[in-house]
């Protein structure tokens, strides 16, 4: 028997469907996962929480760059491996840079990454991989945390300083760009794969630039930096197939007041699926803490959540480091995992 929390469910980021990290999935009461994909070459497009634990025998990654599409023979065989387990595959957690720098810019290249896109969206959907995230951030170019802090008990949190910011910028650029050519860029990407998406059964979900609110960093704009932006992307080639991954802790970074967030957006149907972390600060300067700390009020944003009718999956997302705890944060994600789980029965039982 399969425990559901009502229509909102608890979910995981995992870069490897090992038997091993699907079993402790399953034990903790978590019934759908998201996988990152890697570089062919075992990197992981700048994205500095590392996920090398659970490399064993039935390590089972996602390696995925425009010259390397996953099939759709090996996209079942992970779902398969996921439902042995009693989970429920939900989709690809976010396409590297490698896989859409050159269409951001439009450089050489772009014509390339808009094809492999398209057939990485047949392909999930003939799979049934129901979704597929995406970001519009330059990571391992532009820094997205910039140190650690102590936090309750000496646990370890990321942290991010603008004062700190050294060496951003991307060497593959020749010029400087302006925030309404990026603007024109991206939503010929949309006019370009959301039909795919739409045929292929397949929902896009944009996460924000992290950190937000500010204009540029190392000459590079920063698009997904406000609400504003956000209202502007979902109207922009408006479609069913699209939505937010909406990452509260980013949201939480920019000032604003997160359960209007939610409700916003959630009453439009456009969030897809949630990143339920927090901070303490805002942008310029901020760290990560534990679910149970931050700017806002979790049980409210839950609440809201529900209200609004969101049926869907939240994740943790990046949890501190606790001690003696893995690179994936087994006993980090526990904990945040039985929290998330509890508010939503909390939440559900008014």
């Amino acid at each position: 028997m399969r425990e559901r929390d009502g229509a909102v469910r608890v979910g995981f980021r995992t870069n490897t469907l090992s038997d091993e990290r699907l079993q402790y999935i399953r034990q903790l009461g978590v019934t759908d996962v998201f996988i990152n994909p890697t570089e062919p070459e075992g990197g992981t497009g700048g994205d500095i929480f590392v996920d090398e634990s659970d490399r064993t025998e039935t390590d089972r990654r996602l390696p995925l760059a425009p010259d390397e599409v996953p099939s759709v023979e090996y996209l079942q065989s992970l779902v398969n491996a996921c439902g042995d387990h009693g989970i429920d595959l939900a989709g690809i957690h976010t396409l590297g840079y490698n896989c859409y720098g050159d269409i951001k810019f439009d450089r050489e290249g772009r014509n390339e990454q808009i094809a492999a896109i398209k057939q990485l969206l047949r392909n999930m959907g003939e799979a049934g991989l129901p979704i597929l995230g995406y970001q519009w951030n330059p990571r391992g170019v532009v820094p997205m945390r910039t140190g650690t802090v102590p936090v309750r008990g000496d646990a370890e949190a990321t942290s991010f300083d603008l004062d700190a910011v050294e060496n951003a910028g991307d060497p593959a650029l020749d010029r400087e760009y302006t925030e309404a050519e990026l603007w024109e860029n991206y939503e010929r990407f949309l006019q370009e794969v959301l039909p795919v998406a739409e045929e292929a059964g397949v929902t896009l979900a944009l996460h924000p630039i992290d950190p937000p609110n500010i204009e540029s960093i190392g000459g590079i704009p920063r698009l997904f930096r406000n609400v504003e932006s956000f209202r502007r992307a979902m109207e922009a080639v408006p479609s069913d197939n699209h939505g937010l991954k909406l990452c509260l802790g980013c949201f939480s970074e920019m000032g604003v007041d997160v359960t209007d967030v939610v409700r916003e957006f959630g009453e439009r149907g456009d969030i897809t699926f949630v990143h339920f972390r927090d901070v303490e600060g805002t942008a310029e300067s901020f760290n990560e803490t534990f679910v149970d700390c931050g700017n806002y009020d979790e049980l409210e944003i839950m609440r809201t959540l529900i209200d609004t009718g969101f049926e869907g999956i939240v994740i943790p997302d990046h949890v501190p480091t606790v001690r003696d705890d893995t690179d994936w944060g087994h006993r980090g994600r526990g904990f945040t995992a039985g929290y998330l789980r509890g508010l939503t029965r909390v939440a559900s039982e008014r």
